[in-house]
């Protein structure tokens, strides 16, 4: 039972308590008093009748007269006169006069009217004794009036003390409320304060427990440095802090085999020529310098653009991949131009060369480096600062079917495609260390053409954007979703762009699906990127307070990057988190990146939150991953183990 109902029950027993014994000790001492009254009535009345019938001397004829006229003009219900040798000459006796009061309220409270005697005589000659007896009928109904005047007289001061118990219950209740909030924000991974109460006791509690969150934030502040010192020493080049080759080309790959990522890009490859001899003739600090420059000048891009990657595959190579196509010659020859003018400072032998590919998705990592090192080779044989460009896969529609039918066909293409219904869920599975279904991911696809093959996101998504469709086209995700849900009964996971996280509407309409089918709605899972929570932190915790009560889960995907540069991600209200394939690929034989993997883990499980791994494409790196304590994985690998199980 709550303290809350404790304290209710404790006041209404008092109450009750306290009603009930000022009721009774009023009602009885009314009786006591009225029975008293009746007595000295009875008594009063006698004696007068007695000093009557003594001045009659003796007359039986008057002394009856005066008797019936005395009995008939009071309330008695008996008058008696007995002679001296203990006859009984004159009685008159009248039925029970009724009461106004209940009958058992009469038989719960009798009262007794005693009987008033008196002696008659003449002069010293005794004639005998009178009795009267009065009726109790008016005694009882003047009590059940004043007990109704007294009961409703209580009543109304308990309803006062109950309002005012009301007002001290609502006072404590409040700060006990915020507590029990703070406390159960604490289980599910949020370090909240609340102001302290005013109530001494209760403010020594939310102090301490202010005082522990402080420290708890303290804790994840420390462990969220380690664990991006972590990220350092297992993704990063030492000299540059930027993506060394093998974290590059698990981000170059993640990029190309991802369900909602750019149609088409580009890859620049920039080489220091002769580095060696570069740094003979400079010495080793000018030649750090320069390849800092080299790096500092880079990272420019990265800056401006989002979806950028940077990365140093070696010594004197250095990698830029694009998120979209048809600019990469431009931005090469940018580049070029940029150090061209930065790099003679340092000396008259240094100087690079440039190889630039445009590249499709769905393409191997092999194919697209291959193409961009002959590029890279065809540059360097023509000497410094030379640039050359090459092409990557055959196209598949991109910027230049986008440029060809106009930005206003493709948008009603997607918009045509969603109002008629041309829209369809894939599934791919999230097992456990079980291997056990966790929910299925279900990227959306399109028909954008009637009876043509359904898309994938990385064809539509950017025209989308543009389009400011990304909502509707969520919302439909959504919708999908829980149908599939009533349909099968397995979890499903859908993903949240950053542009529907920013519309306003979004999030209420989703709540409102959701409320509106509350059994599927608790197997459902939403993610956004992680992007998102760093830019837009704000609106990723609004949509957790707004979804998680309908029944979802709400995380992240794509994450690890800057997992632990997300400064408040105690409070974001996620449930889990998915790690992007580019931090988890190949962690079965690199021991920096499972400690990082590992530390990443347990940060996450710190904060009540589950973490999953995308992209996992062998049994080594299941293993290595399932040691580490991650709580379920996703990728090729889990995806041909779910096709085993089910056939």
């Amino acid at each position: 039972m709550s303290l809350i109902r404790q304290i209710w029950l404790l006041l209404l027993g008092t109450l009750l308590l306290a009603f009930i014994g000022s009721a009774g000790v009023t009602i009885s001492s009314a009786r006591e008093t009225l029975q008293t009254q009746l007595r000295l009535k009875n008594s009063d009345n006698a004696a007068s009748l007695a000093l009557a019938l003594s001045q009659q001397k003796g007359d039986p004829q008057l002394m009856e007269l005066l008797m019936a006229a005395q009995f008939d003009t009071g309330f008695y219900r008996r008058v008696r006169f007995t002679t001296a040798n203990g006859k009984v000459a004159f009685t008159r006796d009248a039925e029970l006069a009724p009461s106004q009061a209940p009958a058992w309220f009469v038989k719960l409270l009798p009262i007794e009217s005693t009987p008033g005697v008196a002696q008659v005589s003449d002069g010293w000659r005794a004639l005998g004794s009178v009795q009267v007896v009065s009726h109790t009928a008016f005694a009882h109904d003047d009590l059940w009036q004043a007990s109704l005047r007294s009961a409703l007289t209580l009543a109304a001061v308990g309803v006062l003390a109950g309002l005012i118990g009301h007002a001290v219950v609502a006072r404590i209740r409040k700060p006990l409320d915020r507590a029990v909030e703070q406390a159960q924000s604490l289980v599910n991974g949020e370090f909240v304060t609340v102001p302290e109460s005013q109530v001494p006791e209760l403010q020594r509690l939310t102090r301490a427990m202010n005082t522990m969150v402080e420290r708890l934030k303290l804790i994840f502040d420390a462990q969220a440095a380690q664990v991006e010192a972590l990220r350092q020493q297992a993704h990063a080049d030492p000299l540059t802090g930027l993506a060394n080759r093998k974290h590059f080309l698990g981000q170059l790959g993640a990029a190309l085999q991802r369900e909602d990522g750019a149609a088409e890009g580009g890859l620049v490859l920039l080489r220091v020529l002769d580095l060696a001899g570069v740094n003979r003739g400079l010495g080793h600090a000018a030649t750090d310098r320069m390849i800092g420059a080299i790096a500092q000048a880079l990272q420019a891009y990265t800056q401006r653009v989002p979806g950028c990657y940077l990365g140093r595959l070696n010594g004197s190579d250095f990698a830029l991949c694009l998120p979209v196509g048809g600019v990469t010659l431009e931005t090469a020859h940018a580049v070029t131009e940029a150090l061209s003018v930065v790099l003679p400072a340092f000396g008259p032998g240094v100087g690079i060369a440039v190889g630039a590919v445009e590249m499709r998705r769905d393409r191997h990592v092999a194919q697209v480096m291959s193409a961009a090192d002959a590029a890279l080779a065809r540059a360097e044989s023509r000497g410094a600062f030379a640039v050359e460009h090459g092409i990557v896969g055959e196209g598949q529609g991109g910027a230049g079917v986008t440029a060809m039918l106009g930005e206003g066909t493709w948008r009603k293409r997607i918009y045509d495609a969603l109002t008629h219904g041309r829209a369809r869920l894939v599934s791919f599975p999230v097992l456990d260390s079980q291997r056990q279904l966790v929910h299925l991911e279900c990227p959306l696809r399109l028909q954008l053409e009637a009876q043509g093959p359904f898309e994938t996101a990385a064809r539509w998504l950017p025209l989308a954007l543009r389009g400011r469709l990304t909502a509707a086209i969520d919302e439909r995700a959504v919708e999908l979703a829980l149908a599939e849900i009533e349909r099968d009964g397995h979890a499903r996971c859908v993903n949240v762009s950053t542009a529907s996280l920013l519309d306003s509407a979004f999030v209420a309409r989703a709540r409102t699906l959701l409320m509106g089918a509350p059994r599927q709605a608790r197997e459902l899972w939403l993610e956004v990127p992680e992007t998102a929570a760093v830019d837009h932190f704000d609106q990723v915790q609004e949509m957790a307070r707004q979804l998680r009560p309908a029944g979802a889960r709400v995380g992240l995907e794509h994450a690890g990057e800057r997992l632990a540069r997300i400064e408040r991600l105690f409070e974001a209200g996620l449930d889990y988190v998915k790690l992007d394939a580019s931090v988890v690929l190949g962690v079965a034989g690199d021991t920096d990146r499972a400690a990082y993997l590992k530390s990443a883990v347990a940060m996450l499980h710190g904060l009540s939150m589950k973490a999953y791994a995308e992209g996992v494409t062998g049994p080594d790196d299941a293993q290595a991953l399932w040691q580490i304590g991650i709580d379920g994985l996703t990728g090729p690998w889990a995806s041909a183990l779910r096709g085993d199980l089910v056939g």
